[in-house]
């Protein structure tokens, strides 16, 4: 997550009144989360879009996980989208899909989600969605199940497996090929950085060529393998892309925040192009993300800075065929670390700053809220064009240095089509390490 001190505008809060009586106004009282049917119907109207991406504003915070889940729900049963796809690594994504359509589970090296920061989807709201998931694919045609995938690079050794277990059954020969190519990478598979460290500044000869020729080998040979399995020839695929696609952001994240940042939303886009290509002219996808991802970059001091996102990708390949819908909150309890790879804590949410979207949200006066901004609202995206801070909150809250750690300026107007808003918040609670009560042994939290 970046951080930005800076404030363009020089800390003014010209109009900010008016700004909060637009939302007073505009604002639509959502019912409660209780109530998940009539939650997710104030979303129909967003049901026309070929990729709805919803946000959060923590990688911590229930109210997200099951507002995104009411949506999901509804834009699946009511509109016709056939894809969930969310910010997790690939194969742990592929464990979930095995499970919601009904498919043999494939082979792993270890358990799902096990990498840092396990609550992030190992939680009891992701898993109610799972659940529901199957229940939903149990009675519908293979070819119309809803599948579930992750979009992120950061799962080197489980996607090197992956395409050795998948060319080792369908052609043998192959899989020695791309053992001997995957082979100067793989004792580096379980500590990535390392080996981004040794190329960088240690002299070590990149392994960037093996993994593009695998790569290729695998495309070149799709007619060969699509007649066996479409939907195992597509995983070993998209694993060997994450291959090539981790083993150059390891490299490149010792040069600068924006190349890493910019090389991993564009790998995440170009997962979400494939995967609507695979599913067909009809396929529908709703995103989950972090709102630094959803939210068009360039209406932020992100893009200012040069990067780009999801959102902004999105918006250019698909117009108003994709909605981008950001998440907010003012205070409550969220489920982080104070370090990278440190113990979850329940953290305590400080009330939003002055100077931020979120005190105007809260200063409006709704308690639970919808903010739909499309069409014909020119004044109320007036008012919002800003530019004002907006906080960030990932899986390291600190909220003894908030300002610097978690606040970033944006044009909220142009960064989002619409903004969903919880005054007040708890954190996730993580599952534990019993499978679901009842749960088969498909189930793919199980330990």
């Amino acid at each position: 997550m970046m951080a930005d001190t800076s404030f363009r505008g020089g800390g003014r809060l010209d109009g900010f009144a008016g700004l909060v009586a637009a939302l007073r106004d505009q604002g639509e009282p959502l019912p409660g989360l209780d109530h998940a049917e009539a939650f997710g119907a104030a979303f129909d109207r967003f049901g026309d879009a070929r990729v709805v991406l919803l946000g959060e504003a923590t990688h911590g915070t229930s109210e997200f996980y099951r507002a995104r889940a009411a949506i999901t729900r509804r834009l699946i049963e009511h509109h016709g989208f056939t894809v969930v796809a969310v910010e997790a690594d690939w194969p742990d994504g592929a464990r979930i899909d095995d499970y919601v359509r009904h498919r043999a589970p494939r082979p792993w090296r270890g358990p799902a989600f096990s990498r840092f920061p396990t609550w992030m989807w190992r939680n009891e709201d992701v898993a109610a969605l799972v659940h529901w998931l199957h229940r939903h694919n149990e009675t519908r045609a293979e070819a119309e199940r809803v599948s579930f995938h992750g979009l992120d690079l950061y799962s080197l050794g489980e996607s090197i497996h992956a395409v050795l277990a998948y060319l080792d059954h369908v052609d043998p020969d192959a899989g020695a090929s791309a053992r001997r190519r995957y082979a100067r990478l793989t004792p580096w598979q379980d500590d990535p950085a390392r080996y981004g460290r040794a190329v960088a500044g240690q002299g070590q000869d990149s392994c960037e060529d093996a993994v593009v020729a695998q790569l290729r080998d695998l495309l070149v040979h799709r007619l060969r393998y699509l007649h066996r399995d479409g939907e195992a020839w597509f995983d070993a695929v998209q694993n060997a892309r994450i291959v090539r696609a981790a083993e150059l952001y390891y490299r490149i994240m010792y040069r600068g925040a924006t190349e890493s940042w910019n090389l991993r939303d564009r790998h995440m886009f170009g997962t979400i192009q494939a995967l609507l290509a695979h599913r067909g002219d009809a396929a529908k996808a709703v995103i989950w993300a972090h709102n630094s991802h959803v939210g068009n970059a360039a209406a932020t001091a992100m893009g200012w800075e040069g990067q780009f996102n999801i959102g902004e990708l999105c918006r250019m390949a698909h117009g108003d065929e994709a909605v981008l819908i950001g998440f907010g909150t003012d205070r409550g309890t969220v489920a982080a670390a104070s370090d990278w790879d440190g113990d979850m804590e329940v953290k305590t949410v400080r009330p939003a700053r002055f100077d931020s979207y979120e005190h105007a949200f809260a200063r409006a006066g709704h308690p639970t809220s919808l903010t739909d901004w499309r069409d014909s609202r020119a004044a109320l995206r007036a008012h919002l064009r800003g530019p004002l801070r907006e906080r960030a909150i990932g899986v390291i809250y600190r909220p003894e240095t908030e300002l610097a750690s978690h606040y970033f300026e944006a044009s909220l107007a142009e960064q989002f089509d619409a903004w969903v808003w919880f005054e007040e918040t708890r954190a996730v609670m993580p599952l534990g390490h019993a499978p679901a009560h009842g749960a088969p042994e498909t189930w793919p939290f199980g330990l």
